[in-house]
């Protein structure tokens, strides 16, 4: 390299040197004066639910059968299934709770869509803001199914006044009506018997101990 192109280069450099650098605003001005300052950029934290959402649950697939199928994932620590407040039965959607953020979000992406008892499991990963504070109220309450046959055998096995024994016997006669209507319009020849039946109740039973 010559001289000149020596001498050419370093005064290039000068000038790139000297030449004045833009600045970048700054989020706020001191009030005693001073240089601007610039707020250091924050990074969006990721959202470490624990919970996750479980939908289109098959029947007979409850809280014990949930809870033996997920804990292959990791520790569970809580588990609820909603329910009908008066018969108890499942409304086919729950919540699982892991203690690992991580094994929630794993949960998330491999169970979705995974085909169970004929049914494509929903499963999403609930947001921490979107958590109900109420979501785990009853958790620990299992529901005891009711024995429908002994609520039904108490209420017609229970003594009835002469009124309700009057209209138990006109409702049963009422549909003996409407029944001999239908026989007659469908042009079948049938000759219903006769209902026999008493409007006094019962005679109430006394038992000798």
């Amino acid at each position: 390299m010559g001289a000149k192109a020596k001498k050419a280069l370093k005064k290039n450099m000068s000038k790139v040197s000297a030449a004045p650098q833009k600045k970048e605003a700054a989020d706020f001005l001191p009030l005693e004066g001073g240089p601007g300052l610039k707020l250091p950029v924050q990074k969006p934290t990721e959202d470490v639910s624990k919970v996750v959402y479980v939908g289109r649950i098959p029947h007979g697939f409850y809280e014990n059968e949930m809870e033996g199928f997920f804990r292959q994932f990791g520790v569970i620590k809580r588990l609820r299934i909603a329910r009908n407040k008066k018969t108890g039965k499942s409304k086919h959607y729950g919540f699982i709770e892991f203690e690992d953020s991580g094994v929630a979000s794993i949960v998330a992406d491999t169970m979705n869509n995974y085909l169970l008892f004929e049914h494509l499991l929903q499963v999403q990963l609930v947001p921490s803001d979107r958590i109900h504070p109420k979501l785990w109220r009853g958790v620990s309450f299992r529901y005891k199914p009711l024995d429908w046959v002994k609520i039904e055998r108490k209420r017609h096995d229970k003594e009835r006044t002469l009124d309700e024994h009057k209209k138990l016997v006109e409702k049963i006669v009422k549909r003996d009506g409407k029944r001999r209507k239908m026989i007659e319009a469908a042009g079948i020849d049938y000759e219903c018997p006769e209902i026999v039946g008493n409007l006094e109740p019962a005679p109430k039973k006394i038992r000798f101990e």
